[in-house]
This record gives structure tokens, sequence and C-alpha cells, in this order.
């Protein structure tokens, strides 16, 4: 098989790692690809955004599957191009990418559909939307919760712990555009008290096979302290998320909204991605997102025992009742080393060292923003690399993961110190 990934994230590498041990697979594509995912697959100079020339790529070298790794060519329809052209292709199309594309198409789905989540308010002015912080923060003192409507590569939200710090949210959001036009509407929620967790599965339009489960860490310092990031660490599995838990989501969450999106015309495929609070009344949807989290993707994946290429087609094909997914009997960890600054401004062209040596220490790295440069790698985003740890135990993957962030070394460079820390303190 020939088989091209889409993407250049930390995402992207574990995918096309894992599939590389795929014994289906002769030749592997990245699109465009980083410095690490080039040690396993020829990367293709081709922006991730510009659909038509990806389904041109795939066309021209005869290309058996292509896995989407992010949300942006999913929601702009890239599997629609793909599939109208007869390509076999992983990831949901553009009507059911809504439910990342837009918070407010999926919270009006659950809202409709008796899928737990918290209660908000839609607002397209800012003023309105200020007016309505005003009033309740005169009646509570909990978080506000304030979403830019559209995808904002998991910087769109703001737990805001006054009501200065919401009404920020909005001018940052509306009056600013922080984020472009996924602020022309935004969406303001009660907060759900609880520890989060991630549930993804595996969705063919029929059935659905859930993950294992992983809990990211979004805030961007130790403690749980500062903005939100696209993720500073992950691990796997989540001891709070316990059998009768996975139950009682997959039986009030998961059924029900592949349900109301079927009612809907739209046959959901690919992965789907459910951001739950674990709140005393049971788990609740934060968010939902259309394709593998990052970085829980460096976490759960090389969990995975089943064939990742196996399971792909079966999904395409509508036929994942008759794969096994199996899992391995471990733990998984992952610590993000991110360029000084992010998530705000930050620099790039910083080079990188100790990546073997860490390696070496048993560690797996994952490449995230990174790209090569006169024989060596360099930094070319916020998250750069990602290092994880199996074990048997959640305090080998601290000490692997954390063994391997110490050996390598770029300006900058700066990770959280207390991933896991909850998991050995409990």
């Amino acid at each position: 098989m020939r088989v091209l990934i889409i993407g250049s994230g930390g995402r992207e590498h574990t995918i096309a790692w894992k599939v590389s041990q795929s014994e289906k697979v002769k030749k592997l594509y990245a699109l465009p690809g980083n410095a690490g995912m080039a040690r396993v697959s020829e990367t293709v100079p081709i922006d991730a955004a510009d659909v038509n020339a990806a389904a041109d790529f795939a066309e021209a070298n005869s290309i058996d599957l292509t896995v989407v790794g992010p949300e942006s060519p999913l929601i702009a329809g890239i599997v629609d191009e793909f599939q109208n052209r007869g390509l076999a292709v992983f990831g949901p199309n553009r009507d059911a990418a809504q439910m990342e594309g837009s918070k407010v198409f999926a919270k009006q789905l659950m809202l409709e559909n008796g899928i737990p989540t918290a209660g908000c308010e839609v607002f397209e002015d800012a003023d309105r939307a200020s007016a309505y912080i005003d009033a309740v923060a005169a009646k509570t003192d909990a978080p506000i919760v304030v979403k830019a409507d559209g995808e904002a590569a998991g910087k769109g939200v703001f737990v805001s712990k006054t009501k200065a710090e919401a009404l920020q949210a909005v001018d940052a959001i509306m009056n600013r555009k922080l984020f472009g036009a996924s602020g022309d509407k935004l969406v303001i929620e009660e907060f759900l008290d609880g520890p989060e967790a991630t549930l993804m599965c595996f969705v063919d339009g029929e059935v659905f096979v859930p993950m294992m489960p992983a809990q990211d860490y979004k805030r961007a310092y130790d403690n749980d302290e500062g903005p939100n990031t696209g993720g500073m660490g992950c691990y796997s599995p989540v001891p709070a998320f316990t059998p009768e838990v996975e139950k009682t989501a997959i039986d009030s969450i998961v059924k029900p909204t592949l349900k109301a999106l079927a009612a809907k015309g739209i046959h959901y495929k690919g992965v789907l991605y459910c951001g739950l609070a674990l709140t005393s009344s049971g788990p609740q949807v934060v968010e939902f997102n259309v394709r593998i989290g990052d970085p829980e993707a460096q976490v759960v994946l090389p969990l995975l025992e089943t064939d990742f290429v196996e399971i792909a087609q079966a999904v395409i094909e509508g036929r994942l009742d008759e794969i096994d997914v199996t899992w391995y009997n471990r733990r998984a960890l992952c610590v993000v080393i991110a360029s000084g600054g992010y998530p705000g401004d930050y620099e790039k062209g910083k080079l990188i060292t100790g990546i073997d040596e860490a390696e070496n220490s048993g560690a797996l790295v994952f490449h995230a923003g990174t790209k090569a440069d006169n024989g060596g790698v360099v930094t070319s985003g916020g998250r750069v690399l990602g290092v994880t740890a199996l074990g048997d135990t959640f305090q080998s993957c601290i000490d692997g993961a954390y063994a391997g962030v110490d050996r390598i070394r770029f300006d900058g460079a700066r990770c959280r110190r207390d991933i896991g820390a909850r998991l050995v303190q409990d």
C-alpha cells in the first residue's frame, strides 16, 4: 500500500510512526510533514490547507489510503474532495466536521438532544456578550467560560476566574479578532467543575470503538496556571475514568451524539473526540473535536496493539465490527517541550540537540514544530517536541519521559514539570 499522512504536527508524526509499523505499507508520504516525519516517510512540500493540491498529489501517486491529521483541512472539506475523486480517505466529511468547526452547531445539537453539557448563550455582538457577563458575574463567583465559535488551534477557550478576565476574552475574540473569523460568534458557558478526560472513538458511520482514555494538561504552566495552550502534556489511561464512567459516557454522550448526527443525514466516519468533564453528576461534554487529539495521540497510539491501517480501512469501508481492536496493558505519559513565549509570541529557527540521546534513553520523541535545516533540526512552532515514555507504572513513565526531556536542548526551551504528578500523589 501507498499511504499519505496529511499534516505536520506531533499528532501526525505519531500517526506516521504507527502507520510505518504496518506490514501493509510499502511507501509512506507526509504532506507537508516535519523533520521527525522525514525519518519514516517521504515529505511533500505542499500546504496541508491546499485541499486540491493534496488530492492532485494523491491521484498522481496512486495513494491507496490518506489519513488526515489536523482539523483545518477536515473543516475545509478535504474528505469530500478526496471522495469525489474516488480516493480512500480517513476522516469525517465537511458536514460532520462542523462538530469542531462550529461550537454553536455542536452546542445546539447537544442541547436539542439532551446530551449532558454546560448551559450556554450564543452572541454575535461584543456589547451584548459583555452585558451578559456583567449579569452573570453579579449572581455567581464561579468561573465564566468564553469560547470562540470556530477553530482556534486549541487556544480559543478562556476559563475566566473574574469578570474582568471574561470581558478581556470577549474583547480578544470579537473586537481584536485574535482568532479571525472564528470570533464572529462566541459562546459563553457555565463552568463544569471536575477533572477533564478525553474519550476518542473510531467511528465507521454505524459502529464505534472507544480508544484508551487520556487526560491532557491545557494550561501553559505548572499547577495549571497560565493561559490555555494546545496541550503541554498527557497521559493514558485515566484512573478516574473507570469502566462505570466509560459506560455512562458511551450511553449518554457517544451513542446519542452519533444518533443525532445520523438524524441530520450525517453518517460520521473517522475519529470522534469527546472532551469531557467528570462532574459530580457524571461526565459532561466540554467540547467535541473531529480528529485524534494532540498530544493525546502521543500516548494513545503507542498503546494501540492493532494495526492502525487495518482500522482506518475498516472505518472507510464501514466494517469496523470485523476488527478486534486491542490495546497493550501498559501506561504512557507525554511531556511537551515548547518554545519560549508559547502560547504567545515566540522565535523560530533555534537549533535542537539531544533528540538521539533522548531516544537512546528509551523515550519516544515525536516532532511537532520542527524542520530540517543544513543537516540539523530547528524549531518551527510553539509546541516543538513531545517526549513519551511507556511503562508498567505511571512513576516509571514520569521518570522515563523527563529523562528524555532533560537530554534535549534548544534556546528558550521550556516544559511543565508536573505532568503526571497527581497520579503518584493520589
